[in-house]
Formats: structure tokens, C-alpha cells, sequence
């Protein structure tokens, strides 16, 4: 009598155990942000990068069945050939993706896509600003805080000048006059004909 108490406390044991465990992984998987593997700062790690910069989101296209777009003001340029706006696309997929917002601020690391955008991959060393930083998970993962890894990029690569925007195509393209200026150059077309028409008739009669 006294095994089979036992046993039924023992297998009781077990199942709270395991319910324990089952709680504790549920909690995990949505209490904490996914973990990217992680990476030292380092000239090295940023040769890996054709573009580096700190920048302020201005505005998000979110994925529709396509990646996201994010338009970024870029504050400091420390790799890269970029004008001051500079859009950035993202996928809403994957499974550390993050949901970018108007008026955050970052530090990218990406690679080009076009020249006038690029890619963002969610486990680079990207990084947003968090200002609590007790909440700062980055500088867990990375080993250094928003602040110090702006300055070691500063420090190490410099700050570079930004291209000027690209003039609008449709400035290029032939506008066509207005009704006034249609008026006015058909009245000098005009007079020019009356003044050669009177010219000629004078000097080669």
C-alpha cells in the first residue's frame, strides 16, 4: 500500500515537473526577444558591411505580400555613399523580425540592394536606441551600449559628407507652355515674319 503512494507521489512529482518546464519554455519564447548570434565591434566585423550610418526613421511602408520600405534621415554617415534620405526594406517574415516605427532611431548595418536603397538583415548588427538601459538587449548581445558603439564608429571609420538629393527626373523632361506663353510666341513669330518679309522687299528688289 504504502509503494503505490509512492509511485502515484513520484508520477505526480513528474507531471508538475514537466508542466513546469512546458510553462517555463512557453513564457521564454514570448517574454524575451529573439537572441541573433553574437558578434564583436570591431573593424573587422564592419568591413562586412557596404553601408553603416545612424539615422531616424521618417516613415514605414509595412510588408504587403512584399518587404517593407523604411525611409531613414541619416544623422551620421560612417560607410557608404548616401544622401541625407536613404530607404531602407526589410522582411516582416522572419523569425527576429522587428516592427520598425516613425521616429525611432538606429544604427544600420546593411548591404546595397539598389544604389539608392538597401537590405536590412534582421541578425546584423543593426540596432535600435532604447533608452532604458536596463531594457537595452542589444547591449547585452553585443557587449556594448547604443552610445559606445556610436562612438567607436565615429572614432574608427569617421563621420563622411552626404551626396546632395538627386534632381527630380521631371525637371529634366519638356514642359509644355502656357496658354499665355503659346500667345506670346506666336506673336513674335509674327512680327518676325512681318520684319523679314519688309526687309527683304527693300534691300533685294
Amino acid at each position: 500500500m504504502f509503494s503505490m503512494v509512492s509511485a502515484s507521489k513520484n508520477q505526480y512529482l513528474c507531471y508538475m515537473k514537466f508542466r513546469s518546464l512546458i510553462l517555463f519554455l512557453l513564457i521564454s519564447k514570448f517574454s524575451f526577444p529573439c537572441q541573433c548570434p553574437p558578434t564583436l565591434l570591431s573593424k573587422a566585423e564592419c568591413n562586412k558591411y557596404d553601408i553603416i550610418f545612424r539615422g531616424t526613421i521618417l516613415s514605414v511602408a509595412m510588408c504587403d505580400n512584399k518587404p517593407g520600405v523604411a525611409i531613414f534621415k541619416v544623422k551620421d554617415l560612417y560607410r557608404g555613399v548616401l544622401t541625407e534620405q536613404f530607404k531602407v526594406i526589410f522582411s516582416c517574415d522572419e523569425e527576429c523580425s522587428y516592427e520598425f516605427r516613425e521616429g525611432e532611431e538606429w544604427i544600420i548595418y546593411s548591404n546595397y540592394k539598389q544604389v539608392d536603397r538597401a537590405k536590412m538583415e534582421w541578425c546584423s548588427r543593426s540596432r535600435r536606441l532604447i533608452k532604458n538601459a536596463k531594457e537595452d538587449f542589444y547591449a547585452v548581445n553585443n557587449g556594448s551600449s547604443y552610445d559606445e558603439e556610436a562612438k567607436f564608429l565615429q572614432d574608427s571609420l569617421g563621420i563622411h559628407r552626404l551626396l546632395k538629393a538627386a534632381v527630380n527626373a521631371d525637371e529634366h523632361r519638356n514642359k509644355l507652355p502656357t496658354m499665355g506663353q503659346q500667345i506670346l510666341i506666336l506673336i513674335c513669330s509674327l512680327v518676325c515674319v512681318i520684319l523679314f518679309y519688309y526687309l527683304f522687299n527693300k534691300y533685294f528688289k
